[in-house]
């Protein structure tokens, strides 16, 4: 699970200039555009056929930019920046985080799947009742999981308040 977050890490180009940029509350809280806007764009289809391909890209695009656009908060003390951080400490101190942290990362990674097949299912089909309902079976575990990366941080300062260093 680690190599996958990594992964993606990487292929966003997330530098620690951008990690500072993401803790902004605005580029956590507008992330969660991404998916309603990329159910829209694959939706369009319909009405665009190979034309949807543009808002699909569109997203994409925003997906990448978003960590990019907001200014690093002049404040840490929210529950978006800590998420943020949070999901970082998760990725680059592994080792550092609690045991119990580490499970519940993996339940609710795996646990927005089942919603990822019941929003597929409803695009292929177009049925939006099985689109929306996935999309909300998908972000959901999503949410929880940045409120889990919440208290990640916040134990992984307590467990290193004498030694801190860059996160």
């Amino acid at each position: 699970m680690a190599d996958i977050f990594r992964g993606i890490e990487r292929m966003m180009g997330m530098s620690e200039a951008v990690w500072a940029r993401h803790a902004n509350p605005w580029s956590c809280y507008t992330r969660f555009t991404v998916l309603p806007l990329l159910v829209l764009a694959i939706w369009s289809r319909v009405w665009l056929g190979r034309w949807c391909l543009g808002p699909i890209g569109l997203v994409l695009l925003w997906n990448w930019l978003n960590p990019r656009v907001f200014a690093p908060p002049a404040s840490l003390d929210n529950w978006a920046s800590r998420g943020v951080l949070g999901e970082r400490v998760y990725i680059h101190r592994r080792a550092e985080v609690r045991a119990h942290h580490l499970t519940w990362a993996r339940i609710l990674a795996w646990t927005a799947l089942p919603g990822v097949v019941v929003l597929a299912v409803g695009l292929w089909q177009l049925w939006v009742d099985w689109a929306l309902f996935g999309m909300v079976l998908a972000v959901l575990p999503k949410v929880w999981f940045v409120d889990r990366m919440v208290w990640v941080y916040q134990d992984w300062l307590s467990d290193h308040a004498k030694t801190l260093g860059d996160v």
